[in-house]
């Protein structure tokens, strides 16, 4: 169950970063003509793009990570920064990203249940979207795993230091934490789709 893997819309074809981020600014205002979105727009378009209701804490997360100004809308900047970010960053910029992700009170430090919350999102979308075989523990089982490998210091909590060390030296956390940009694709929900 690789995070990124898990919430993947269609993969993005090949092109260069220019086109491809133009593409992604082309459906951000074909969808937010505003050039803003709430998180009620944000969750309806996600769920509806991946497998519904089941993706919808998952989306809140990654909206509050976008949002970087906590104002309760992202706009093109924090959207396109975030995309650009996430294509073209290096492995610790990615890492960071995914930090805020997981670091739900922005405290600086990611709790074993703030890392639980994400993986039970992300293994509930896995699930619904037949990813991966039911299995109650295996969210609980990842983050006891990753709790073990990056917790170097036994305080209970991972550090950004602790986060960022202990998934460049290990392919499978790496994987795991690592937040695909296709996550964070605006897509028109097809017709037919209830919206949430």
């Amino acid at each position: 169950m690789k995070m990124g893997q898990a919430a993947t819309l269609p993969c993005r074809k090949g092109g260069t970063y220019v086109t491809e981020l133009y593409e992604w600014f082309r459906k951000f205002l074909n969808e937010c003509p505003s050039g803003l979105i709430t998180l009620h727009e944000f969750r309806r378009h996600f769920c509806n793009g991946t497998v519904g209701k089941e993706s919808a804490e998952y989306a809140e997360q990654i909206f509050r990570t976008l949002d970087n100004n906590g104002d309760g809308v992202v706009d093109f900047r924090e959207y396109v920064t975030a995309i650009s970010m996430l294509i073209e960053g290096t492995t610790v910029e990615k890492l960071r990203w995914s930090f805020k992700l997981y670091d739900k009170d922005k405290d600086g430090a990611i709790t074993r249940s703030e890392m639980l919350e994400i993986m039970q999102a992300v293994y509930k979308m896995s699930v619904a979207a037949s990813l991966t075989k039911p299995d109650p523990l295996t969210a609980e089982e990842c983050t006891n795993r990753i709790f073990v490998r990056l917790d170097k210091d036994n305080n209970a909590v991972i550090s950004q230091e602790e986060f960022i060390e202990g998934a460049l030296n290990d392919e499978w956390i790496r994987e795991m934490l690592e937040c695909d940009p296709n996550t964070v694709k605006m897509e028109r929900p097809p017709k037919g789709h209830a919206v949430l």
